[in-house]
């Protein structure tokens, strides 16, 4: 059997060769994993773009309820004041416990699934939950939606609406809820 010797040059050569070649692995692995975690990353800022864009949409949608405006004798600012302090004397707390009435505009759960309904008939993103009573600036954007879909443009009928649902300008148990209102828009 013929036997091949190995100088000891060649066998550095080899052992030199063997590392390059685990290096140039170890390298492609890095760099494998390197671009795992831009990806990632990309992945991630692409749901931040899409969270900003959807929080955009909002603002202009906010917006666009914001500059509707309400055809009334009365300052639009002043009836929804007035109604503010007929349903809870300003308070943002405030909770009827036996009507689950919540919020500075008393709002039920019937009111949040009716503007939500509003807004999904009208194709728009946004909903709102239960709790979004609690805040002031959240119940009035559903006042306002309410308001603009049923199409309520004189401070009574807004006002007779909104304490009798959509036929509350025909309901004789909303006159002493307006006269509540009118006294507050009077004084």
């Amino acid at each position: 059997m013929n036997k091949k010797q190995y100088t000891y040059d060649q066998v550095g050569m080899i052992f030199l060769l063997i590392s390059f070649a685990g290096l140039s692995l170890a390298t492609m692995w890095r760099y494998e994993d390197d671009i795992e975690r831009f990806q990632k990353e990309i992945e991630h800022n692409q749901h931040q773009i899409d969270s900003l864009v959807h929080e955009i949409d909002t603002l202009i949608w906010d917006r666009e309820i914001w500059e509707h405006t309400i055809d009334i004798q009365y300052d639009a600012t002043n009836l929804l004041s007035a109604l503010i302090m007929v349903e809870s004397m300003g308070n943002d707390s405030a909770y009827a416990k036996g009507e689950d009435a919540v919020g500075c505009l008393q709002i039920r759960k019937t009111m949040v699934d009716d503007v939500n309904r509003i807004l999904k008939r009208k194709g728009k993103l946004g909903r709102f939950t239960y709790n979004d009573r609690w805040m002031r600036y959240k119940s009035i954007q559903m006042f306002e939606i309410y308001c603009d879909h049923y199409n309520l443009t004189s401070a009574e009928e807004i006002a007779r609406c909104w304490n009798g649902g959509p036929r509350g300008m025909y309901k004789n148990a909303t006159t002493f809820y307006w006269n509540k209102v009118q006294n507050y828009l009077d004084s």
